[in-house]
């Protein structure tokens, strides 16, 4: 017959409920930090990657006209020396 030794109970008792504590402490400590960041970010002009994302593709479509009415020009341009030439 095996018999139980109150103090190990105790014990172990004593260190699941440190554990428990513990756990419940990281947690509101990680929804604390991250409040924090939240209201810090949030007091910053910090863009969103979508609002990012939306004026980069504007940005880049607005090089791809430049790009090609910048052809057209030099295109015109180039057929329009020739004839000056010749009058």
């Amino acid at each position: 017959m095996q018999t139980r030794n109150k103090f190990f109970d105790d014990m172990s008792q004593l260190m699941t409920n440190a554990m428990g504590v513990a756990q419940g402490a990281k947690g509101e400590a990680d929804n604390a930090i991250k409040g924090m960041m939240d209201r810090w970010l949030a007091d910053r002009d910090f863009v969103t990657r979508d609002e990012f994302e939306a004026v980069r593709l504007m940005a880049q479509k607005a090089r791809e006209e430049n790009e090609a009415l910048k052809a057209r020009l030099d295109s015109l341009e180039a057929k329009k020396k020739p004839a000056a030439k010749e009058s």
